[in-house]
């Protein structure tokens, strides 16, 4: 903290409109027509495309158009350009943010824009500005949430930004960056470490034939649905409310005290495992609760096997082209090995852990993720704080 009053202490401070410092261009429009059916021609970014949580791009769908449409060189992607969501039929798709460290060879579409600075304002502390409270506050104030939003030019020429001296714009970003970039070591870390869980989840659930037994889940679990509603949730109460999704409710009363394994029936999580329940918990009518019978097989064996395994076998298995609900008979029938207890608890340990580190919000890779947003969080609305007697 002394640092950083050092680095602020009798700093003069100019704001000015960001059409003063940058110039703001709008995206490429084009028509369905003008769509490549083919991945060919020139590719664009669209709103969908930067990450809200961390500000990057995700090159994995981006639109191709057809090499004859008419483009601009403006609408390019250029280093050190700042891209942003321009509209979108809700506000919380307005204002995200991404910065191009390079030249790309993609365009932005039509509801995009592209900030490029002058000398007088460094980019990476401009991104660092359009990434905080100052700008979202600005753009609450400025966009009706009932209509479809859209950034103009005129919304964003007149956000006003704080100047301080270029040496201070500097010493800003490098401190931003650093945690920028520990954020960044940190996710590449968790991305690598969930391709490895993936991969040990698959070798040591892998059977070959007359390995070991198998049995269906119906001869070693106990498999049920719950009574109640999404309506009967209440804010305070008492007891884990399980539903469909992965957000628990809670609910005053409790259906089971048991250690089970919870599914949807039906729904966006059809077939998709996003609780284990141990203790007293509510059931939803239409979620399914899986209690493996502990003599015989690891309750958090067959976590694993149905986690790996079981939304791909009520594909097949299903008689409709998706899958939009299940029936207690594709849980009864759902075919599982079962090797030596011993076996399975050295497996559920491994498995386990990589669990842990991966999803954890509590211990591992995703709590020291999210820390780390919020220490960059808290020092950028600090720094990036000047006295409103300066505008």
């Amino acid at each position: 903290m002394s640092k950083l009053e050092q680095l602020l202490e009798g700093v003069e401070v100019e704001w000015k409109t960001l059409g003063e410092v940058a110039v703001y261009i709008r995206g490429l429009v084009y028509n369905k027509s003008n769509e490549s059916g083919d991945n060919t021609g020139y590719k664009v970014i669209r709103a969908n495309n930067i990450t809200l949580s961390r500000h990057t791009i995700n090159f994995d769908d981006v639109k191709y158009i057809k090499s004859d449409t008419k483009v601009k060189e403006s609408q390019k992607l250029f280093k050190n350009d700042i891209l942003i969501s321009a509209a979108s039929g809700s506000r919380e798709h307005v204002g995200k943010v991404a910065y191009i460290f390079e030249d790309l060879d993609y365009y932005f579409g039509g509801f995009m824009g592209v900030v490029r600075c002058s000398e007088h304002i460094k980019p990476r502390f401009l991104f660092h500005i359009l990434t905080s409270v100052l700008f979202q506050k600005y753009l609450d104030e400025m966009l009706n949430t009932s209509t479809i939003n859209n950034l103009s030019s005129s919304v964003m020429n007149e956000f006003k930004i704080p100047i301080p001296p270029l040496p201070v714009q500097a010493e800003i970003v490098r401190i931003l960056d650093t945690f920028t970039e520990l954020t960044a070591e940190l996710t590449a870390e968790l991305t690598a470490r969930k391709k490895q869980y993936n991969y040990y989840r698959e070798a040591l659930l892998s059977f070959e034939e007359g390995e070991v037994e198998w049995k269906t889940l119906g001869e070693v679990a106990l498999i049920g649905t719950g009574k109640h509603d999404t309506q009967n949730a209440v804010d305070n109460g008492d007891y884990i409310f399980y539903a469909r999704g992965i957000s628990p409710l809670k609910l005053d009363t409790y259906d089971f005290e048991e250690t089970a394994i919870i599914t949807a029936g039906d729904g966006v999580g059809v077939g998709k495992v996003f609780h284990w329940a141990v203790g007293k918990y509510a059931l939803h009518q239409r979620a399914y609760r899986i209690v493996p019978n502990e003599k015989e097989i690891n309750p958090r064996y067959v976590y694993h096997y149905i986690v790996t395994n079981f939304y791909s076998y009520i594909e097949k298995t299903s008689v409709s082209s998706s899958v939009t609900s299940m029936r207690k008979p594709m849980f009864l029938k759902f075919p599982i090995p079962i090797p030596p207890l011993e076996e399975q608890a050295r497996i559920v340990s491994i498995l386990d852990k990589f669990d842990t580190l991966t999803t954890s919000i509590s211990e591992g890779l995703p709590k020291e993720i999210e820390l780390r947003k919020k220490q960059y969080e808290y020092y950028r609305d600090l720094l990036l704080t000047f006295p409103l007697s300066e505008l």
